[in-house]
C-alpha cells in the first residue's frame, strides 16, 4: 500500500453500501479518487497492484462497471477475470458461500453484479478477500462514488448543494439518498405514486441529514423536487429485471421527463447528471443530455478513476 493513502482507509474490507461507512471515510475515499485522477492524467499513477487478481462476476450486463474496473486493474499493473453467470450458476448451479470461498482462494477480490443484495451480503459473510458491490436490486454504490467525485470536482465542495433525482425510487436513487445526506447534500426526489423510495432508506436518511445539516424531500412534483436545484439526476424509467413493466412504466413516468422546460427550475448554474444508459426523448432530451450544463460523460469517466481508487485500497492492503 502506498503510503499517502490516508490513514482512514486502511481498514476498509467490503464496499456494498454507502452506509456501510461514515462520512469521513466516502469523503477520504472521493479526496483518494480525485489525487489518483490528476496523477493517471499526468502519467505518473504507479502500478501497486502487480500480481493482484480480480474476479468479476455479472448477473446482468455491464459496460461502465465492466470497463472501469478492468480497465482500473490494469492501468494498476493487476489482471481482471470476467465470471458469466451462465458459467458460474451463483445459487442455481452452486451455493454462493461456495462460490465465495473458491473464489477467495485464487483470487484477491470480488466485484459482483447481481440481481439479489441479499448474495452479496453472502458472498461477503465467508469471503476472505473483499467483496464489491457492482450493483443489485437494492444499492449501486459505486455508482453513488463516481457522482459525487463528480460533483466534488464540478463544485468544489458539498455544503449548500442540492440535488434533485427525478425518477423512479431505485438502486441508484437510494444510493445516491444515502450518499447526500452522509455528505451534506440536500436530496429531492419526485416519483410517481408507487415507485418511490422506501420508508425505511427514507428514515435512514433524513436521520443522518439531520446531523449533516441537509434536507431530504420527497414529491410526486418533479417540478417541487428541481425547484433552486444545483444537480438534476435522472435515471431509466425501466430497469434491468423491470422489461414486463415496461409499458405500465411508461405511463406512470410520462410527466417525469428531464427537459429544458424542467431545467428552468433549477438554479442557471445547475448540471445534469445521468447514471447511462440513457433512453434519450424518454427520461431526458437530446438537448439536455448533449447541452453544456451535462456532466454525464464526466461522470461516467469517473467510474473508471473511483473504482480505480476503491481498488488500491481495498487490494492493496
Amino acid at each position: 500500500m502506498q503510503s499517502d493513502m490516508p490513514d482512514i482507509l486502511r481498514n476498509m474490507r467490503h464496499f456494498l453500501s454507502m452506509r456501510d461507512y461514515e462520512a469521513p471515510v466516502i469523503e477520504a475515499l472521493i479526496d483518494f479518487g480525485v489525487k489518483r485522477k490528476q496523477l493517471f492524467k499526468s502519467g505518473r499513477l504507479k502500478q501497486v497492484l502487480q500480481g493482484k487478481i480480480l474476479a468479476m462476476l455479472f448477473q446482468k450486463s455491464s459496460l461502465r462497471t465492466r470497463l472501469g474496473f478492468e480497465a482500473a486493474m490494469i492501468q494498476l499493473g493487476g489482471h481482471a477475470i470476467n465470471l458469466e453467470d451462465h458459467q458460474v450458476g451463483l445459487a442455481n448451479r452452486e451455493d454462493v458461500k461456495d462460490i465465495a470461498r473458491v473464489i477467495s482462494s485464487m483470487c484477491d477480490g470480488l466485484m459482483a453484479r447481481v440481481y439479489a443484495h441479499q448474495s452479496l451480503i453472502e458472498l461477503a459473510s465467508v469471503s476472505t478477500i473483499p467483496v464489491i458491490n457492482g450493483l443489485s436490486d437494492w444499492s449501486h454504490p459505486c455508482q453513488a462514488l463516481a457522482d459525487m467525485m463528480t460533483i466534488r470536482e464540478h463544485f468544489g465542495e458539498f455544503k449548500d448543494l442540492k440535488l434533485a433525482f427525478i425518477g423512479d425510487g431505485n438502486n441508484v436513487a437510494r444510493s445516491l439518498c444515502n450518499a447526500s445526506a452522509l455528505l451534506g447534500v440536500s436530496f429531492a426526489i419526485a416519483s410517481p405514486s408507487g415507485y418511490a423510495l422506501d420508508a425505511g432508506v427514507l428514515e435512514h436518511a433524513r436521520s443522518v441529514a439531520n446531523q449533516t445539516k441537509a434536507s431530504v424531500l420527497v414529491t410526486d412534483q418533479p417540478a417541487e423536487a428541481a425547484a433552486a436545484a444545483d444537480i438534476i439526476y435522472t435515471d431509466v424509467w425501466t430497469s434491468m429485471g423491470q422489461e414486463t413493466e415496461q409499458a405500465d412504466r411508461e405511463k406512470a413516468f410520462a410527466g417525469f421527463q428531464v427537459n429544458a422546460e424542467l431545467m428552468k427550475r433549477a438554479k442557471p448554474h445547475a448540471v445534469i447528471m445521468h447514471c447511462l444508459p440513457a433512453h434519450r426523448q424518454q427520461e431526458i432530451t437530446h438537448d439536455v443530455l448533449d447541452g453544456p450544463q451535462s456532466l454525464v460523460f464526466q461522470q461516467a469517466e469517473n467510474r473508471l478513476h473511483s473504482q480505480r481508487a476503491l481498488l488500491e485500497v481495498l487490494l492493496g492492503q
